[in-house]
C-alpha cells in the first residue's frame, strides 16, 4: 500500500462558535474577578501580652456575599475550559445555599439558564437570593437526593451538572493565581507573625481546606491546617478512621459546612487536625463575633471561632505566639430569622450561655476596648 497522509482516518469535531463562545465566557468571568478587589483580613484582638494574633478573611464581602463566590468562579471556569458548558444550554447545582447564589450570579454573567435543586421546606430567602440573581429554583423531597436529581435533570435538559462535591478541590489553581492561601500569605508580610501557626477552615465541600493544605506544602511553609466539623457530620469520622464510607446523621442547623457523608472533594491528608463543635458552640461564636466586629456573622464562621479559641487555649498553655488565620465565611444578615432569633434557638433546645461564656474567657477583649477600664 503507497504511503499517502491524505489517506489517514481522521475525523474533525471543530466547532468555531463553540470556541468563541468559551473564550467570550472565560473572558466575562474573568473581567468581573479583575473588578474585585481583594478581600480584607480582620483583626480580633486579644490581650497583646499573649503575643498571639487572629485574623478572619472577610469573604462576606465578594459580589454575591460570600466564600462560595470564588468557588463558583473556579467551577465556572472549570467547567468552560473542559468545554462541558455550551451556549443556551443550563448550568444545574445541588445546593440550596451560598453556592447556588454564586453560581447563579456567573451563570446570569455568561448568558445561560441556571437551576439550582433545593430540598423541599429551603428558606423563602435563600430562594429569594438564588433567584435575585438570576436563578431558578426546583424542589425535591429529599435532601439526600439533591446530587441524583441534579444529574438526572442535566441529562434531561441537555444541560451540564456542576457538581460542587466532586469537583471543589481539582477546579482552583492551587499553586497559585491569587487563590485563597496566596492572599493570606501575601496579606500577612508586613504582620509581627507573618507565617501563620494555623488556617482554621470549616469542611464544606473540602475545596477549601484542599486548597490551603495543598499550598501550605507546595510553597513548603511550617502552617499547619486545622478543619473545624458541625455535629452529625461524616468528615470527622471518616477522616479520623480513614474511611470514607462512613455516614453521619445530618441534621446540623450550621448551614455551608457538614455533610452527611464524606464527599469525593474532601482530601483528608492534607489536614493535620479536626475539630468537631457542637451547634449551641457555633451559634454562640457568631453571635459572640457579631458583638466584636458590630455586625452579624453567618454560623459557619461562628464554627471557625470555636476552633480558634481552642488553639488559642493551647498556645497559651504551652507558652507559644503566633497568629492564626480563619475566615468569615458570609454574612448574618441571612440567618437573621434563624441564628440569631431567640425564639428559633429556644425551640430546637439550644442553650447558648454556657458555650458563651467559655468562648468569652479563651477570646476577652483587650483591657483598653473595655468601657471603664
Amino acid at each position: 500500500m503507497t504511503a499517502s497522509l491524505t489517506m489517514l482516518d481522521t475525523y474533525d469535531r471543530s466547532d468555531d462558535r463553540a470556541r468563541a463562545w468559551i473564550a467570550r465566557s472565560v473572558r466575562l468571568i474573568e473581567a468581573d474577578a479583575r473588578r474585585s478587589a481583594d478581600t480584607h483580613l480582620l483583626k480580633l484582638d486579644l490581650p497583646e501580652q499573649w503575643g498571639i494574633d487572629v485574623y478572619f478573611k472577610d469573604e462576606s464581602t465578594h459580589p454575591t456575599g460570600s466564600l462560595k463566590h470564588r468557588l463558583a468562579r473556579s467551577l465556572f471556569l472549570y467547567a468552560l475550559v473542559n468545554g462541558w458548558l455550551r451556549e443556551g444550554a443550563p448550568v444545574i447545582e445541588a445546593s440550596s445555599g451560598s453556592t447556588a447564589v454564586s453560581e447563579a450570579h456567573f451563570a446570569r454573567l455568561i448568558g445561560v439558564p441556571f437551576i439550582a435543586v433545593i430540598p423541599r421546606g429551603t428558606s423563602a430567602e435563600k430562594v429569594r437570593l438564588i433567584e435575585a440573581a438570576g436563578g431558578r429554583c426546583h424542589e425535591v423531597g429529599r435532601a439526600d437526593a439533591l446530587s441524583e436529581e441534579a444529574a438526572r435533570l442535566a441529562h434531561e435538559l441537555g444541560g451540564h451538572f456542576l457538581d460542587q462535591f466532586t469537583y471543589a478541590e481539582r477546579a482552583t489553581d492551587w499553586r497559585g493565581n491569587n487563590n485563597i492561601a496566596e492572599s493570606v500569605h501575601e496579606q500577612l508580610r508586613l504582620e509581627r507573625h507573618p507565617m501563620p501557626a494555623w488556617i482554621v477552615v470549616g469542611a464544606g465541600t473540602g475545596g477549601t481546606s484542599a486548597t490551603f493544605g495543598r499550598h501550605l506544602r507546595y510553597r513548603e511553609h511550617d502552617t499547619r491546617l486545622c478543619v473545624v466539623d458541625v455535629e452529625g457530620s461524616a468528615f470527622y469520622d471518616g477522616w479520623r478512621e480513614r474511611d470514607g464510607s462512613i455516614q453521619g446523621p445530618g441534621g446540623s442547623c450550621v448551614e455551608g459546612i457538614g455533610r452527611p457523608g464524606v464527599e469525593a472533594s474532601f482530601i483528608g491528608d492534607v489536614i493535620e487536625r479536626m475539630i468537631r463543635v457542637p451547634d449551641a458552640a457555633s451559634i454562640a461564636g457568631a453571635r459572640l463575633l457579631a458583638d466584636r466586629f458590630g455586625r452579624p456573622v453567618g454560623g459557619s464562621t461562628g464554627t471557625n471561632l470555636v476552633g480558634v479559641a481552642m488553639l488559642v487555649n493551647e498556645m497559651r498553655a504551652s507558652g507559644k505566639q503566633g497568629s492564626i488565620v480563619t475566615l468569615l465565611c458570609d454574612s448574618g444578615d441571612r440567618y437573621l430569622d434563624t441564628l440569631y432569633d431567640d425564639e428559633w434557638v429556644s425551640s430546637r433546645g439550644i442553650d447558648l450561655e454556657s458555650w458563651r461564656r467559655e468562648l468569652e474567657i479563651a477570646l476577652p477583649k483587650r483591657r483598653d476596648q473595655i468601657v471603664g477600664v
